[in-house]
């Protein structure tokens, strides 16, 4: 194996999962020793890539958009623009303009012959009826999640009974007909499953509940799971409901 290939070889390994990755680890991957793997980590980082961590601990790749472009088989780019195209049709309009740009940027950087295939795709999405429209900024709600702080709006259930929640949002789930946002009530006390749709007068605090965002998210998908006996029933109101009778689509049999 060439140096360069192995150049090329060491960063695909560390673009694979979170990190760190260790030395001896990669090295075994590659066939070649932790000696050398410490070369080319400086190598890889005196050519623009930010690689975090060191010897005896592992490395983690943070940043490589000064190298060359991430190269993709055929298939990986089917997938991605399909994903891509389905998210133009599903997504908010803040997340479906940013999947347009995102798709002009990727066929923008791809070698000639792979921007055709982009430009070309024989894959492509189509939905006869779309989510109904948030009432609220999804955009402003994903970044409270990112953030993780608790979040206030009005909610109208399925009944067209009226209550003021403070949340703290877990995650936004895009149903065929609806987006959900999954959350820990702090009214109800438990899990709960909003619709956007049904959602007014958003409003973000600053109340945190850092860092607890991705164990309380595990816990609430295993809950909403039901032990594997979750169902998606059917009707207009789109619920999503568990064998666990207080974890259901808020509203949908309050």
């Amino acid at each position: 194996m060439s140096r360069t290939h192995r150049l090329f070889q060491l960063m695909q390994a560390l673009r694979i999962g979170p990190g760190p990755h260790t030395a001896a680890r990669l090295g075994e991957e590659l066939g070649v020793s932790a000696r050398s793997i410490h070369r080319d980590i400086a190598t890889l980082r005196e050519m623009g890539a930010v690689i975090d961590g060191e010897a005896g601990y592992g490395f983690t790749l943070i940043e490589d958009n000064a190298l060359p472009p991430m190269g993709f088989r055929d298939t990986e780019l089917e997938a991605l623009v399909l994903g891509l195209r389905e998210v133009e049709q599903i997504g908010d309009p803040e997340l479906a303009t940013a999947a347009s740009e995102a798709l002009r940027k990727l066929q923008a950087r791809l070698p000639p012959r792979q921007a055709h295939r982009l430009r070309h795709a024989v894959l492509a999405p189509y939905r006869f009826a779309r989510p109904v429209p948030p009432a609220i900024s999804a955009q402003e709600l994903r970044q409270a999640t990112w953030d993780e702080v608790e979040v206030r709006f009005g909610y109208i259930d399925g009944h067209g009974a009226a209550t003021d929640r403070q949340v703290q949002p877990l995650s936004m789930v895009y149903f065929d007909r609806s987006t959900v946002l999954i959350a820990w009530c702090c009214l109800r006390e438990a899990v709960r499953v909003f619709r956007l749709d049904r959602m007014r007068d958003l409003e973000v605090t600053r109340q945190s509940f850092r860092p607890n965002r991705a164990p309380m998210l595990r816990a609430a998908l295993e809950h909403l799971r039901g032990d594997g006996q979750a169902e998606d029933r059917t009707s207009t109101d789109c619920s999503l409901y568990a064998a666990k009778p207080e974890v259901r689509l808020d509203g949908s049999s309050e």
